[in-house]
């Protein structure tokens, strides 16, 4: 029996709907990251920031694009600390070769370091202050940004 084209047409399509879904890569995709740093250790911030060095080659190797936001706050908040940071000259350089990389600093936990030591806590220059960091990553993984946490 030769088949029709209706049931070619259909035998084409159930053999279609049976095939498992993979998963498309289209060129030119914008993946967002938040990074989270909670801790004072400099290995952590370290990793923090390699893991955005990985990140950015390897979608950037696929063509496609990232946007990084790096959140600090309590004993993380070190990290931004401007003369105190172990890793400022890291994020010095690595704001200028990475333009997808932006860090936010606690304005909560600012607040109360800076009450206990008596001044106002100077930050790095890469800094942006936002009223709470945990109310940012909240934010951030709201707007679709995948959660790291090294």
């Amino acid at each position: 029996m030769t088949p029709t084209p209706r049931l070619s047409a259909t035998l084409v399509a159930v053999a279609l709907a049976a095939l498992p879904a993979l998963p498309v890569m289209a060129e030119g995709e914008i993946h967002r990251v938040a990074i989270h740093v909670d801790e004072s250790d400099p290995q952590v911030m370290n990793m923090a920031l390699n893991n955005v060095a990985n990140l950015t080659r390897h979608y950037e190797a696929l063509g496609d694009e990232v946007m990084v936001e790096l959140v600090t706050y309590g004993p993380g908040l070190l990290m931004l600390m401007a003369g105190e940071s172990p890793v400022e000259d890291r994020i010095s350089a690595m704001s200028l070769e990475y333009e997808n990389l932006s860090f936010a600093a606690c304005g909560n936990t600012h607040r109360a370091m800076s009450d206990r030591a008596g001044k106002e806590i100077p930050l790095v220059d890469e800094a942006k202050m936002v009223p709470s960091g945990v109310v940012r990553l909240i934010e951030l993984q709201e707007e679709g940004y995948a959660y790291i946490r090294p």
